[in-house]
């Protein structure tokens, strides 16, 4: 394999080759010569230099390249910037994504709830029979649906937490640390919106007249 460093070939013999894992974020072509081959090839030397504004580092490149004109400025800032206007973009589609999943999640939880108004129907009734005042029986749901909610969005979260877990580290070989504050808001949040829409389907089940019921089961 012939090898152009700098405008002068260098030819080489391949001695060993080596695996690429291509899901790494690394170099993957890193190409190692024996001593004695690359000493007299051209070199070159990378500065890098750090300016207070985008102004004063456009008039340092201009200096350095109306200087040295063999000298190539690169602003890594817009290199930067480009990447995480990319990385941004992805992460709004992912979100995006994400939010009908969650819609559709809810639908499903509001269908499951709505399913059992007739058992819940049931409950008052019998609660009502034997004593339990209106705002008990609220009590009562209102504590079912909370813990229905939590349970959900605890094994949804500790889900969501192993399979990024498992991404990171069997994929991107990356080290992962969760970050507890978004976790803590995604697991409230669900369990609110479960309450509340346990709640808002679960009206006129208290007011529901017990004979009424009770015939309807007998019948």
């Amino acid at each position: 394999m012939v090898f152009d460093v700098q405008g002068i070939p260098i030819r080489t013999r391949i001695a060993s080759l080596r695996s690429v894992d291509w899901k790494r974020f690394q170099t993957n072509f890193f190409v190692l010569f024996p001593a004695g081959v690359l000493e007299a090839a051209p070199t070159f030397h990378v500065l890098v230099s750090r300016a207070k504004t985008p102004a004063d580092s456009a008039r340092l490149q201009n200096a350095i390249v109306s200087k040295f004109p063999n000298v190539s400025a690169l602003d890594l800032a817009a290199v930067i910037q480009t990447v995480d206007s990319i990385l941004s973009k992805v992460a709004l589609v992912i979100r995006v994504m994400s939010l009908f999943t969650v819609a559709a999640g809810l639908i499903v939880v509001a269908s499951a709830i709505w399913s059992g108004r007739y058992q819940r129907v049931e409950e008052s009734v019998l609660l009502r029979t034997l004593g339990a005042s209106r705002r008990q029986i609220w009590q009562i749901l209102g504590a079912e649906y909370f813990l229905l909610g939590f349970m959900a969005s605890l094994t949804g979260t500790g889900l969501a937490v192993a399979a990024s877990w498992a991404l990171a580290t069997f994929v991107f070989k990356l080290s992962y640390a969760p970050t507890l504050l978004p976790l803590l808001i995604a697991t409230a949040s669900a369990t609110t919106v479960t309450v509340l829409i346990g709640l808002l389907t679960s009206r006129g089940v208290s007011s529901q007249p017990p004979l009424e019921v009770l015939r309807a089961e007998v019948g």
